[in-house]
């Protein structure tokens, strides 16, 4: 793999960029977040499990190894969250209609509640962070994080080659 480009080659407005992602993931990150954002939607989760939680509520059915890969942790994380959530009603193990030997995981009725509960609290804070934004560029800001996503998954899909 060769070494990234030298940072005198990035555009200002890209080391920008990437300074203020990485602060928001940081700020997004943090415990003291995650404790405001659970007292908020009322639920008992740790980071972990919210992650899960969410993942699972993007695709309806999930293997726990599938699971372990999109959240990049080792599949016995998956595995002892699971089992938690499972314990607490959160989540359900079905078997995989092509793999009778494999489980899926799915959310149950209490998962999908809980998944909507965090959702909103996390709108509402952003709401209360954005508060002061004009609708214009509230809109504008929209479609350019909706482009930004797109092309970092079109960009993690094709290996990296470099100048």
């Amino acid at each position: 793999m060769s070494p990234p480009p030298p940072a005198s080659r990035v555009p200002a407005d890209v080391i920008a960029i990437e300074r203020s992602l990485t602060r928001i993931t940081y700020l997004a990150g943090r415990a003291r977040r995650h404790e405001r954002l659970m007292a908020l939607a009322g639920l008992p989760l740790d980071r972990a499990a919210v992650a899960i939680l969410r993942h699972l509520a993007e695709d309806e059915l999930l293997r726990p190894g599938v699971l372990a890969v999109r959240l990049s942790v080792e599949a016995s994380h998956v595995t002892r969250q699971l089992g938690q959530l499972e314990k607490s009603g959160y989540v359900t193990r079905v078997p995989d209609p092509d793999d009778r030997r494999a489980r899926l995981i799915r959310l149950t009725a209490r998962g999908r509640t809980a998944v909507h509960r965090i959702r909103d609290a996390g709108q509402l804070g952003m709401q209360a962070a954005l508060a002061d934004w004009p609708p214009a560029e509230l809109h504008q800001l929209a479609q350019l994080f909706e482009r930004l996503v797109a092309d970092f998954v079109a960009h993690t899909e094709t290996p990296a080659e470099h100048p």
